[in-house]
This record gives C-alpha cells, structure tokens and sequence, in this order.
C-alpha cells in the first residue's frame, strides 16, 4: 500500500503543478471580470469582500485543474457566501405602519393663541408632530413606519369639501401608499379628541399622558378584524398601563361611513388626547403607543 508521501508525488508526476500560461492567461481574464462586476454591485466593504471572492475563486480553478473535487468547490463557494458583508438594518427592514392625520390641523389650547375653544386648529403646531413623535419612537424599536404629514385639510377647504368628507382626501393617500408599500400591515388615522382636559388626561409614576381611544366603524367590511385588532392594543396597554386607554369606540355613522377602515385590516382612528392636552403629554403617549405596537407585531 502506497504511503501519503507516494500518493502525492504520483499526482505531482501526473499533473504538473505549474499551470500552463493558456490557464494562467484565461483565469486572470475570468477574475478581473469577476473583480469589475463585483465593483459595480458592491458600495460597502467592496474591497474586503473582492479579495475574498478572488482568493476563493482561484482556489476553485486550481483543484478543478488538478483534481477535479466537486466537493472541494462546494465548500469553496459556502466559504465566500459566509464573507459576504449582511445587509444593512435598512434592507432588512419595510414599512409595517402607515400613519396618517385626516384631519391634520388639529391642535391644542396650551400650544396655540385661541379665542374660543371650538375648532381648535393650526397651520404647524398640531396632531401631525404627534404623529411624526410615533414615527421616530417605532424607529428606535426598529420598527419601520410611513408618516404622511400632507395637510389634508388645507386640499379640502380648497376643493370646497366638508369636514367630513376630509376622509375622501385623505382616502387617495392610503391608496397610493399601500400600493408603494405591500409591506404595511396597519393603518393608523391619528386624531386628538374633542374632550375636555379632566376625561383627556392620565397620570401615571407622577407624570402627565394624554388619554388614548380606538375608533372603529362598524360600516367597514372589515368591521369584525378592525375591531378585534383595537380590542389587542388595548387589551396590552391595559396590562402594561392600565387606565391610560379609553378602549375600543364602535361607530355607526352613515354618512361617514367607514373612516376608509374598509380598505384594509388593520385599520383603526385613533384619538390621542384633546384640546387641553400639552404636546409633552401627546409624545408621552406616543413613546408608549410605539412600546405597545412593537410588542404587538413581536407577538403576533
């Protein structure tokens, strides 16, 4: 029986381990096309990643030329796939939320000069920073989120529509983003209520919150999943801060009909505060909103 040393000084014999200049020639050819396409793939650790690819490439050409190990080239090739640089969290992540203000200029009393308390509204200090406050909180849970600031009741007024009919604007805009974003699996509609400061305001470990309540309209198809979908938020804020949420409101309101919950599941209004709340208490509630939502979409 032929000992290591003798097997491997027949292969040497057989197959001379100094490529012949056909080889050496075409494999350049094939690595340099192999580093200019990579180049123009990769913008990050690009260099690492093609002197990596290079090395394992040459590896494979030099056992396929001598040996012909399909194994070998197997294994090769699971070795660069574990030197590829991860994608960022930014490839990894799409939006799960979109957040939208139908009635966008909702504000409040302590924020803003009033006369009289009835229409309480503003141009900027309003309910769409609530919003944009729930879209940087999920961002820190890493959970992406769509927030649409469009002034919607601005392009109503200007088209002559009522308050109500507010939600045929703001309709198109759901629309459009759900066909740009097939990832979003809930819409939000956030509003502050129109209730007095004492039925709008919680106290929790010494500190001020806005109330918050689900609004869901019994007129959607999609009735029955909206529904249960609130009645789970509000089911965990009741296990995390208890009292903070006003529950799950079912509304019956023809003319409105469906606060446009009937294009997708998942879809609820939800009234954050009301016209005496501060917008320190609205982010308060926003950060915790955020905490319950992660724990919402971790948990199901």
């Amino acid at each position: 029986m032929k000992t290591e040393n003798e097997l491997f000084e027949l292969l040497k014999d057989q197959h001379s381990l100094t490529p012949r200049k056909e080889f050496v020639s075409a494999t350049d050819s094939k690595l340099r096309q192999l580093a200019n396409k990579l180049e123009r793939k990769s913008k990050y650790k690009r260099f690492s990643f093609i002197a990596t690819g290079i090395v394992v490439c040459f590896m494979v050409l030099s056992w396929m030329f001598l040996l012909g190990g399909q194994e070998t080239i197997y294994l090769a090739i699971s070795a660069a796939r574990q030197n590829t640089p991860p994608p960022t969290a930014s490839q990894q992540e799409e939006p799960l939320i979109y957040l939208y203000h139908t009635h966008s200029r909702e504000s409040f009393t302590p924020e803003i000069i009033v006369k009289e308390k009835t229409g309480i509204s503003h141009e900027s200090k309003n309910i769409t920073l609530v919003g944009k406050r729930l879209q940087s909180a999920l961002a820190k849970k890493n959970v992406q989120a769509v927030h649409d600031n469009t002034d919607f009741a601005e392009i109503s007024r200007d088209k002559g529509l009522s308050f109500k009919e507010t939600y045929n604007v703001s309709r198109e805009s759901l629309k459009k983003t759900l066909q740009k974003n097939s990832s979003i699996q809930m819409a939000l509609d956030i509003h502050r209520d129109s209730i007095p400061r004492k039925d709008s305001t919680f106290l929790i470990a010494g500190k001020e919150y806005a109330k918050i309540a689900f609004v869901v309209s019994r007129a959607s198809k999609y009735y029955e999943e909206n529904a249960a979908f609130a009645e789970r938020i509000h089911k965990k804020f009741e296990q995390k801060y208890p009292g903070i949420s006003s529950g799950v409101i079912i509304k019956d309101n023809k003319p409105q009909s469906t606060y446009n919950q009937d294009i997708m599941s998942n879809s609820v209004l939800i009234n954050i505060g009301g016209i005496d709340n501060t917008l320190e208490e609205e982010y308060r509630t926003a950060d915790i909103l955020a905490e319950i939502l992660q724990d919402f979409i971790e948990t199901n």
